[in-house]
């Protein structure tokens, strides 16, 4: 997919792709069967494979040559920041409530993601 965000809009990729991790995640507190779960465990690593790699050249393409490679570092900071912190948070939420709560939190926070890439981001 970062070949393809290189003819495609990249903006379009990122709101699509978190909002269908966002909905498999959230789909996945409502499912009682195994074959949808999978489904659904597939439409959440499409939404990631379009996701991963077009933040990368949209970040390239919003930034200076000279200070791409900086901005790459401190987009890898903040997202490993996130990885960490997520989990942390995954685990408080668990504790607090229940797992099941998690999927939805962590879904409707993805969803949130693609609005605010939708609103705040430009072509």
């Amino acid at each position: 997919t970062g070949k393809l965000s290189d003819h495609l809009n990249k903006k379009a990729m990122l709101v699509f792709g978190m909002a269908l991790q966002g909905l498999a995640i959230l789909l996945m507190y409502w499912t009682n069967s195994t074959s949808l779960y999978i489904l659904l465990a597939v439409a959440l690593g499409l939404g990631t494979a379009l996701v991963y790699p077009t933040f990368l050249s949209a970040l390239a393409g919003f930034t200076h040559p000279n200070q791409r490679a900086e901005s790459i570092g401190v987009f890898r900071l903040w997202r490993d920041l996130g990885y960490a912190a997520g989990a942390l948070l995954t685990i408080l939420v668990t504790v607090c409530l229940e797992i099941d709560l998690t999927l939805v939190i962590i879904g409707v926070l993805t969803v949130i993601s693609a609005l605010i890439i939708k609103f705040r981001m430009d072509n």
